[in-house]
Formats: structure tokens, C-alpha cells, sequence
């Protein structure tokens, strides 16, 4: 995919693209590649699919994002899509919260490849995260758990009155309805639901992405160790 062809998509979703954020991309997306060779992090491997599927699909969120934010990407995995709004939003701070140090490594070696001074990796799981308690204005999260389970360990790193974006795929709606205890519990509520689809070799992909307002401080009680908030949802 050149230049040209991603912008035009891009276009489609209301999207800007720079020739230097796409150069970035490009760059990312050629470091994927040779890296998943040695280290699984993707399933995706063509080019064309890793804009769409992982690139285009995390810019999905940026108009839900102040310019200017401090924001977490819970479960970063391969860096979609904390490392995609880095790169979109020069001005804001973005925080990589990821357990795994093969994929740390990984994100690392891309922010120091693209040169972006705007990110911060945090080799941990995001319920031990103790000083970062309620300190991001936006957390976002992608591809981690069901919404009931990532709720209770993203918003209590959300500020109050800050939002907390899931980005599910077609199951999204399903997630919300099962999930509305753990917002209630956490002061909680969604204030949007975007409904997208995707190109893909079958037609179209579907992507919910889901945005929460937290109201109130989360309760000190949450979040549980994660063997916990796993058997016993809220």
C-alpha cells in the first residue's frame, strides 16, 4: 500500500495522514514483519492487512482524543494502538503498559526506530500499577480481555471525568451488555458507541469502539489481582 492508496482510505474515516506519519508507519510495519519472525506479537504479516487491520483501525479513536493528552494503552502488545496515536498526536504523552518483556523489547526498538519522544514503556501488569492510579486522561485498550474483565484494570488509571476507549471488534455490543455492573461499580458510564466497518479480503470487518466516562473516583478496592477479577468478573 503507497501513500496515495492509504490516504484516500484513510479520507474515508474522516482521517488525515501525513507522508511522514506514513513513512513511520511503513517503517513500523517492515520492523513488524522481521520481528514477528523471531518473536510472535501479530497474525498479520501482509503489509496491506497491517495498515488496515492494525494501523486504520487504531486511528479509529483519535477524534475521541485531545491533542494535548496524557494516555495509557493497557495491554499494548505490539503497540496498537498506544504506539499508532504516538505517532498521530506529537503533542500528547503516551504510556505503554505491557507485562510481557519480548514485547517490551519490541516497543522499545520501534519508538527508538521512529524516534518518538512522546512514549513511556512500562514493563507491568497494569492492576500492580499502584502510582499511576487515576493519572491518564484517556486509557485506551485493544485486543486484551472481555469488557467486564479490562474495565476494572483500565479505569482506575482513568482521572475522574476522563475516559476510558475499548476497541472491540463485532462481539462489542454483546461485551457492553455484560459489562454494565462493572461500570455501575466502577462510576462508570458509556457515553459513546462507534460502529465501523473495515475493509478485508471477505468484505468488511466490524469494529465497536466503546467510550466511557468515569464520574467518580474508582472505589479503593479495585482493582483485584487479575486471577480474581478473571473468576469473579464484576
Amino acid at each position: 500500500m503507497d501513500y496515495i492508496q492509504f490516504q484516500q482510505l484513510c479520507h474515508q474515516y474522516q482521517i488525515d495522514v501525513s507522508r511522514n506519519q506514513f513513512n513511520q508507519l511503513s517503517a513500523y510495519a517492515h520492523y513488524l514483519v522481521t520481528y514477528n519472525k523471531k518473536v510472535n506479537l501479530t497474525a498479520i504479516v501482509d503489509m496491506d492487512e497491517i495498515f488496515i487491520k492494525h494501523f486504520l483501525d487504531s486511528m479509529l479513536v483519535l477524534k475521541h482524543i485531545d491533542k494535548q493528552a496524557h494516555i495509557a494503552d493497557v495491554g499494548s502488545g505490539a503497540g496498537f494502538p498506544g504506539l499508532v496515536l504516538a505517532i498521530f498526536l506529537e503533542e500528547s504523552h503516551v504510556t505503554l503498559i505491557e507485562p510481557t518483556t519480548k514485547r517490551v523489547n519490541f516497543l522499545a526498538d520501534v519508538v527508538a526506530l521512529l524516534d518518538l519522544k512522546n512514549v513511556t514503556l512500562i514493563n507491568e501488569r497494569a492492576e500492580a500499577l499502584k502510582k499511576e492510579r487515576e493519572s491518564y486522561d484517556v486509557v485506551v485498550s485493544r485486543a486484551v480481555a472481555r469488557l467486564d474483565i479490562l474495565s476494572e484494570l483500565c479505569l482506575p488509571l482513568v482521572k475522574v471525568h476522563g475516559k476510558f476507549i475499548a476497541l472491540k471488534g463485532a462481539h462489542g455490543q454483546f461485551e457492553l451488555e455484560a459489562a454494565q455492573s462493572a461500570l455501575k461499580i466502577l462510576h462508570a458510564n458509556v457515553e459513546q458507541v462507534d460502529s465501523l466497518k473495515l475493509p478485508d479480503q471477505e468484505g468488511f470487518a466490524q469494529r465497536t469502539n466503546i467510550i466511557i466516562r468515569k464520574q467518580k473516583q474508582t472505589p479503593s478496592q479495585y482493582p483485584r489481582n487479575y486471577s480474581r477479577i478473571k473468576k469473579q468478573p464484576l
